[in-house]
C-alpha cells in the first residue's frame, strides 16, 4: 500500500492567525495561535498535492484517517520536560570544548574562557546550553573517550552550578554515564542513536531526556557523496524507524526531540529541501530542532556574500525556521539571532 504522508502549509500568522482560527478557516500549528494553516501538503513516493483543510473529508477513507491522525500531531501543544514552547523558538547556545570544530575549534578549550562564553550566552538568551568534547565537522576523526571526558568534565562541573538546562553532545555512553551526577537535561546525539549500542539502554535506565539526530555514516565520511531516493521522506522514515525502535526498547516517556541534522550527511539541493519543507515533521508529533548556525550551505547560497561568522545567512534561515514552527534552533550567535526573532516577533506575531 502507498504510503503517505502529511505537511503543514500555506500559514497565517499573528492576529491574522487568531483570527482565521475563530473563523475555522485555519488550524493553530503546535497549539500556537500565533500561527496557523489552512491547507496541507499530501505526499507519497510518486506524487503532491495541496489540500485545503476543510476538503480533507473529500478524501478516499484510508487516506482521510491517516490525514486525520497525523493533523491531531500537527496541532497539539509540544510538552517537553523543563522547557516552555512559545511565541519564538527557544535558543541553544553552543559550546564547543574542542581543538577542531568547524568554526570556533580552539576557542573554548580552557575553563575560564569555556566560562566566560556560558556566562555570555545565558546572558544574550540562551535557555540551553550544548556542550560538546568531540568535533563531529566534516571529516573529523573520532576521538577516544576519555579525551572527550577530559575535555568537558570540569566545563560540565560550572555549567551544573549554573541556572540553565545542559544539552550534552556526545554520542558515546562512557560519556553520558559519567555526565548523569552533573544536571544534565539532555542528550544530543548526532548518530541518531547510532553509533554505540549501549547508548540506548544507557537513556533507558537514567529516562534523560534526549534528541533524535539524522546524519549519514560518520562525521568523517558523511559529506562522501551523500545521497537519497528522497531526503525529505527517507529522514521522515529513518525518524518514524527510530522512535518505533525506542518504543520497543520501553522508553516510555515523550520527551524526545527531532533533529533532520543540516549539513550531516546532506549536500546543498537536500539542506535547502529540508528547511523548506521542514513543517513535514511535525506530523510525528514531537519538538523540532534545527542547527542552522555558520553552516556551509550559507556559503554555498551567497557565494562572495560569504562571511567568517555567517550571521547573516544564519539569521534568515532562522526567521524562515521559526515562521514553520521549529520550536529550538541550536546557535552559535546568541545575541543576533535572539534580537532577530524579537524584532521579528514583534512585527509579524502581534
Amino acid at each position: 500500500m502507498e504510503k503517505y504522508y502529511t505537511r503543514a502549509c500555506n500559514f497565517y500568522y499573528g492576529s491574522n492567525s487568531k483570527k482565521k482560527i475563530s473563523q475555522k478557516i485555519s488550524l493553530p500549528l503546535n497549539g500556537n495561535s500565533l500561527i496557523s494553516f489552512d491547507s496541507i501538503e499530501l505526499i507519497t513516493r510518486k506524487s503532491k498535492r495541496i489540500i485545503n483543510i476543510n476538503k480533507i473529508n473529500k478524501l478516499p477513507r484510508n487516506i482521510k484517517k491517516k490525514v486525520f491522525l497525523d493533523l491531531k500531531n500537527i496541532i497539539k501543544k509540544k510538552i517537553f520536560s523543563k522547557l516552555k514552547f512559545g511565541k519564538v523558538p527557544i535558543l541553544m547556545g553552543v559550546l564547543n570544548a574542542t581543538p577542531d570544530s568547524f568554526s570556533d575549534g580552539g576557542k573554548f578549550l580552557n575553563n575560564k574562557s569555556a566560562n566566560k562564553q556560558v556566562k555570555k550566552l545565558l546572558n544574550e538568551g540562551a535557555i540551553i546550553i550544548d556542550l560538546g568534547g568531540e568535533s563531529t565537522r566534516p571529516g573529523a576523526e573520532e576521538i577516544d573517550s576519555k579525551e572527550e571526558w577530559k575535555r568537558i568534565k570540569l566545563k560540565l562541573s560550572s555549567l551544573s552550578k549554573r541556572k540553565c538546562i545542559i544539552s550534552l553532545d556526545t554520542r558515546k555512553s562512557f560519556i553520558i554515564k559519567k555526565s548523569l551526577p552533573y544536571k544534565v537535561s539532555l542528550i544530543n546525539d548526532v548518530s541518531g542513536l547510532s553509533h554505540d549500542k549501549d547508548t540506548i539502554e544507557v537513556l533507558k535506565k537514567s529516562k534523560i531526556p534526549f534528541v533524535i539526530h539524522h546524519m549519514r555514516d560518520s562525521p568523517k565520511t558523511m559529506q562522501t557523496n551523500p545521497s537519497y531516493k528522497n531526503v525529505l521522506l527517507d529522514i521522515y522514515d529513518f525518524f518514524e524507524e527510530k522512535l518505533k525502535l525506542i518504543r520497543k526498547k520501553n522508553i516510555k516517556h515523550n520527551n524526545i526531540i527531532l533533529d533532520p541534522g543540516i549539513g550531516f550527511g546532506k549536500n546543498l539541493k537536500h539542506n535547502i529541501t529540508l528547511i523548506n519543507k521542514i513543517s513535514i515533521f511535525h506530523s510525528l508529533g514531537f519538538p523540532i530542532m534545527l542547527g542552522l548556525s555558520r553552516k556551509k550551505f550559507i556559503k554555498d547560497l551567497t557565494g562572495v556574500n560569504d562571511s567568517k561568522e555567517r550571521i547573516g545567512g544564519t539569521i534568515s534561515s532562522c526567521i524562515y525556521s521559526s515562521l514553520q514552527g521549529v520550536q529550538i534552533l541550536r546557535v552559535h550567535d546568541v545575541n543576533e539571532v535572539n534580537q532577530a526573532l524579537k524584532v521579528f516577533e514583534k512585527l509579524q506575531l502581534n
